[in-house]
């Protein structure tokens, strides 16, 4: 079981991020933009950068919806490879079972 201080600290970034998703949509297309000028195009990386850090998609990590273990997670099931087997042993995951040739 992961500690509850690391997996309090994912779900703040995933609030964080859809809190500023909107505001870091807009800024990132005016940086893209072909019309605007210089001086707004460095207006808004300097907004963008003033955001909080933890409020960018790319600083959340995966994390298994059973233990919290961030390493070896599949994210077709949200589940480490840990409690996917498990899982797939008491059959609680339709359609997958373990190979056997």
């Amino acid at each position: 079981m992961a500690k509850t201080s690391m997996i309090n600290r994912e779900t703040k970034r995933a609030k964080l991020a859809k809190q500023h998703a909107a505001k870091r949509e807009a800024l990132k297309k005016v940086i893209a933009s072909h019309d605007a000028s210089y001086e707004d195009k460095m207006a808004a990386a300097t907004k963008l950068q003033k955001l909080p850090r933890d409020s960018s998609p790319s600083r959340q990590t995966s994390r298994c919806a059973l233990t919290g273990r961030p390493r070896g997670v599949y994210a077709k099931f949200g589940l480490g490879r840990n409690a996917l087997r498990k899982a797939t042993m008491n059959g609680d995951v339709p359609g997958l079972r373990k190979a056997s040739w």
